[in-house]
């Protein structure tokens, strides 16, 4: 059996690529391992982190805790199955839209673990040992990430559990430890917070989310210190042991951890050992990602291309999206539209942050001269309805063209708000678009002509 296409996986990558080559005509077959399509963006990823997000915030009350206490909780028992209900409601739609656009498109699946054989050929073991053996004349790895599990941490699915396991989990803990304060261990952490679940914040470094503008980083810790998340930064997790019902996470500078839980989320890796990626040519690096060409996403092998999360950097399911279209575009002949300069960066953490375009520190590093401006939401009509009492608004100006270099947000709302910073941003838009255009009254988005007025405050005037 021969296809124009073979693609790896069916997440964000996988059927970007496969829809796009469909459309172009061409022949496309999409292998993927799990049970239903949609790869760990729907089953384990994106999709069901940002679910569990959604119920936990409703169930809990937490959006009206300013008003009637933080006590409050719209239901007073929440157990894991309350958690899961939601999930498995949105989890079926989503793979019944996916499994529709490949229909509509005559996209072909197949049910299988796949492997190279040589550079143009692929076996496909099937879940009753069928096997198969297709060649195309392109192929698309989109096969993702799975949990970095060291052998010296006692996982076992209840205790000791890793991001995946931690949406199967059969009981919420009284107190959890999230060892790693990288994008997803710093999610689940505030998620548990929400629920009134005491949370212990675990990370080598002394820092957390680098590339998030630190005047943000600093409000949003002093947001979970309030809520009584204990932060343990600086040292590296000793050993982890667990007795009875207890786990303790001993450190390297002698302090110890106790916790009900422990969610072990120091990293992901690529699911790239099952494709004897060697028969083909390929290598993948200490974390099982492949290198391709930044523009082409071409790997070493020029007929075979990657996209997604095992290529790397940012990991986004909305720039691997781009990244499996704009493949499929150069391999059959197409040209892509470009993708803009500036991307956003969403973390569904509560509160959510948000960036796009340049930190303060990166503006400073390239020696530009610029003014920040600040809005606080609680400062605005909208945020006093809505009871918040945290999150913030920065954005950063040239003072040169007065142009917009970055906009940052921490707070509610906030993954959908820093798309008009976005746009101002990549149309290389300027302070006097928020100073001169009117926005609704009561929003959020006020905020960006009052943090733009700050920064025209304190600009020095011709």
């Amino acid at each position: 059996m021969h296809y124009d296409l073979i693609v790896i996986g069916s997440g964000p990558a996988g059927r970007r690529a496969a829809i796009q080559a469909a459309k172009l005509g061409k022949s496309v077959l999409v292998v993927d391992k799990g049970r239903r399509v949609g790869g760990v963006s729907v089953h384990t990823g994106t999709i069901p982190s940002k679910t569990l997000r959604e119920t936990v915030l409703n169930l809990s009350g937490w959006r009206e805790r300013s008003f009637y206490g933080r006590g409050y909780r719209v239901k007073k028992e929440i157990g894991a199955d309350d958690l899961l209900t939601r999930l498995g409601i949105t989890l079926s739609h989503e793979v019944e839209v996916l499994e529709h656009q490949f229909a509509r498109n005559n996209v072909t699946t197949m049910r299988g673990t796949a492997r190279f054989l040589d550079k143009h050929r692929i076996e496909v073991v099937c879940g009753e040992g069928e096997r198969h053996v297709l060649t195309a004349s392109f192929f698309m790895i989109a096969v993702g990430t799975r949990p970095f599990r060291p052998d010296d941490v006692p996982f076992d699915g209840r205790q000791v559990v890793d991001s995946d396991e931690i949406l199967t989990i059969t009981r919420l803990p009284r107190h959890l430890a999230v060892v790693g304060a990288g994008v997803i261990g710093v999610e689940y952490a505030t998620i548990f917070s929400a629920l009134d679940v005491r949370v212990t914040l675990i990370e080598p470094r002394g820092t957390m989310l680098d590339f998030i503008d630190r005047e943000l980083i600093e409000d949003f810790t002093h947001d979970l210190r309030d809520r009584g998340v204990t932060f343990r930064f600086g040292s590296k997790v000793a050993s982890i042991r667990t007795q009875d019902e207890t786990c303790t996470i001993r450190l390297e500078n002698g302090r110890s951890v106790l916790a009900d839980m422990v969610l072990f989320a120091a990293g992901r890796v690529g699911a790239t050992d099952s494709l004897a990626l060697d028969a083909c040519g390929l290598t993948f690096d200490h974390r099982g990602r492949l290198s391709v060409d930044p523009k082409t996403f071409q790997t070493g092998v020029p007929h075979i291309y990657a996209a997604g999360d095992v290529i790397g950097f940012p990991s986004l399911a909305s720039t691997s999206m781009e990244q499996g279209r704009t493949a499929i575009c150069h391999a059959f002949g197409h040209t892509a539209h470009t993708t803009a300069e500036y991307f956003p960066y969403g973390i569904y953490s509560v509160p959510e942050i948000s960036t796009v375009g340049l930190s303060e520190d990166e503006v400073q590093k390239r020696g530009i001269a610029y003014e920040a401006g600040i809005a606080r939401f609680r400062e605005t009509s909208r945020g006093q309805i809505m009871g918040l009492t945290s999150g913030m608004m920065k954005l950063i100006f040239s003072l040169k063209t007065r142009r917009l270099l970055g906009c940052h947000i921490v707070g509610e709302g906030a993954t959908e708000l820093v798309h008009v910073g976005q746009a101002v941003l990549n149309l290389k838009g300027t302070l006097d678009y928020f100073i001169e255009n009117t926005f609704n009254y009561p929003t959020l988005a006020e905020a960006y002509k009052i943090a733009a007025l700050d920064a025209w405050n304190r600009m020095p005037k011709a």
